[in-house]
């Protein structure tokens, strides 16, 4: 029943229009169910984005008009019943209207954008060698705790540690509960001061990241060199710069539809003059992701994504 409701929420929300009088749509009518098309046009949309190869069309084509059949009939049956016109839907319906035109817009921003070159391929190559040709892979054991369970005794007993084996048959002792496991991080993974920490203090030591609710208790088992060679990072290298590229672009478009806006502060608290940044909404079909195959690519850390990410790093 959740299932069914979700897909009926979704139908409503993405059929915005069809409780407006009735248009001919453009494309040859396939179908007409109550009097609305179902356009060729429509059809070769769905077979689009569904991603149907030139072997399976004719068997896919008649599935999906099939499917356009059985989601209008719905959609008819869910305005007779006024579903349309809940207040969840109408700002489901705003909200994807909004998205919709701003995709659109952005769009138009970033195909202007060039690829990043092979000469900055190789600039990022050279200057970050912590991801590259000096990357290093941790090998590391983990225990999770809950924090209240962070007593100042058991802090004592860390400070001492050597490594999670010793904090971990106290908190047997204790009865203490936690969860073990093992994990591999490389340097393109961690906070650059964590690594830094990690490479200074080695396996003598244990790591207290707090994470809110719970924290994690991390000793080094092992430091691994992990080097990538340029020709291995080369596509993810372009692919980081390009994403990069399309935010910067972003951003400073935002920026600038910000200064000729008039933009009033009612009912919320306007943010501070020399902190405020444009806040821009993660698309996906504009922004690739950071972490690309087995490599990640981070951004230079700053202290706010430091005091959240290691509060209490040790």
């Amino acid at each position: 029943m959740k299932l069914i409701g979700l897909a009926l929420f979704s139908i409503l929300v993405f059929s915005a229009c069809d409780n407006q009088p009735k248009e001919k749509k453009p494309g040859q009518a396939l179908v007409s169910i109550n009097g609305q098309e179902v356009t060729t046009l429509q059809l070769n949309d769905e077979i689009r984005r569904a991603g149907v190869r030139a072997e399976q069309y004719e068997a896919s084509s008649k599935q999906l008009l099939e499917s356009l059949i059985a989601r209008q009939l719905i959609v008819d049956e869910a305005i007779r019943s006024k579903l349309d016109r809940t207040p969840d839907v109408m700002q489901a319906r705003e909200r994807a209207n909004a998205q919709i035109i701003t995709q659109a817009y952005l769009q138009g921003i970033v195909s202007k954008i060039t690829k990043p070159s092979e000469v900055e391929i190789n600039e990022y190559y050279r200057k970050h060698p912590e991801y590259f040709a000096q990357r290093k892979q941790f090998d590391l054991t983990i225990l999770r705790i809950a924090t209240k369970d962070l007593s100042s005794e058991l802090r004592a007993v860390i400070d001492t540690a050597k490594s999670t084996s010793e904090v971990a048959a106290w908190l047997d002792k204790k009865n203490v509960q936690y969860f073990r496991n093992l994990a591999s991080r490389s340097t393109a993974d961690l906070p650059l001061e964590m690594v830094t920490m990690m490479r200074e203090k080695g396996k003598s030591h244990v790591f207290v990241i707090n994470e809110q609710e719970n924290s994690l208790l991390i000793s080094v088992n092992e430091i691994k060199d992990s080097p990538i060679t340029a020709t291995d990072a080369a596509l993810q290298i372009e692919r980081y710069l390009t994403n990069h590229k399309y935010k910067q672009a972003i951003d400073a478009e935002i920026a600038r539809l910000r200064l000729s806006a008039k933009i009033e502060y009612l009912n919320a608290k306007a943010p501070a003059r020399n902190t405020e940044k444009p806040a821009t909404q993660p698309i996906d079909d504009i922004n690739y992701p950071e972490t690309v195959g087995n490599l990640s690519l981070p951004e230079p850390v700053s202290e706010g994504a430091i005091e959240r990410g290691i509060m209490g790093l040790k």
